[in-house]
């Protein structure tokens, strides 16, 4: 296997917030909030951020809403972070479109879901991405999140796909972790971890860092994970790793969409958020009570 040993190691950061779009009470994109958000995540901790992807409720922005969110994020942070624009779509024509134009209003790097509902071969998959990554000079991340696209990327198609010189990341929501370290000791490959409570575990294998949803409410205290474990103190990484599951476990796996619920707590923490887009559907009082507790439970320990 052919590998690019110039390839940074950590193309995008350590510590990616898979960002919320914040809307208006009356649904309209908040430009505003969006960079008020940005700069509260940079200043606790995050070094990249990854704007419409799943968490930033892609399906229901339009292409002119996505582009603009890239050129007021980048006007936020400057050069303090990295601005990843997620392009994926079902479409390669409407992907390459997207990235076409994320490059032009100052991204940094794409994000590239594999095309969801038709489920392609892998070797179409294989051209897709290619295809995506010959349109820009952007250095560009595969999402493999086979739960929701209906698609996995194959271990063997990620090892084909890191000859590509700009095919630099994976953001692996696959759950097969022992596929993500066979791709690692293949391939230079900087593999980021898109599930929260795997934050630490791959990280601990070689991973590069996270793309996580729960940073948008808690950045410090997940940044405070990867920053034990890098200072070489493992007991205490996988007590503060450990301290965040129930807030990961509240968010993420307890029936609501990790978009809604992050929502939901921004908005009882005065934070830009605003209401989700349909199909999705906020938070009920109930739920909120509940998401409320654990955040407490951890921001105030």
């Amino acid at each position: 296997m052919t590998t690019t040993a110039a390839r940074p190691v950590r193309p995008f950061g350590r510590a990616l917030c898979a960002m919320i779009t914040p809307f208006t009470e009356g649904g309209a994109l908040d430009l505003d909030g969006a960079q008020r958000l940005a700069e509260r995540l940079v200043s606790h901790g995050c070094d990249g951020l990854v704007l419409s992807g799943t968490t930033g409720e892609s399906p229901t922005t339009t292409d002119a809403e996505k582009a603009a969110l890239v050129t007021a994020v980048r006007e936020a942070v400057g050069e303090r972070a990295t601005v990843v624009a997620g392009v994926g779509t079902f479409d390669t024509r409407h992907t390459v479109e997207l990235a076409r134009a994320a490059e032009k209003a100052g991204a940094d790097g794409l994000l590239v879901v594999s095309p969801y509902y038709s489920r392609p071969p892998q070797d179409a998959l294989e051209e897709h991405f290619r295809t995506v990554a010959d349109t820009t000079g952007l250095p560009m991340a595969v999402y493999d999140i086979p739960a929701r696209t209906g698609t996995r990327i194959e271990p063997d198609t990620m090892l084909r796909l890191a000859e590509h010189p700009r095919i630099v990341a994976v953001k692996d929501c696959s759950y097969d972790f022992l596929g993500a370290q066979k791709v690692l000791a293949r391939t230079e490959l900087a593999y980021y971890a898109g599930c929260d409570e795997h934050n630490l575990a791959l990280y601990a294998v070689g991973g590069a860092g996270y793309v996580s949803t729960v940073a948008n409410v808690v950045p410090a205290q997940l940044r405070a994970v990867i920053d034990a474990f890098e200072a070489g103190d493992t007991p205490v990484a996988a007590r503060l790793q450990q301290r965040a599951t129930p807030l990961i476990e509240a968010m993420m796996a307890a029936g609501l969409p990790g978009t809604v619920t992050a929502k939901a707590l921004l908005r009882e923490l005065g934070l830009p958020a605003g209401p989700v887009r349909a199909p999705l559907r906020p938070a009920g009082r109930e739920a909120v009570d509940g998401l409320l507790a654990v955040y407490e439970e951890l921001a105030g320990g």
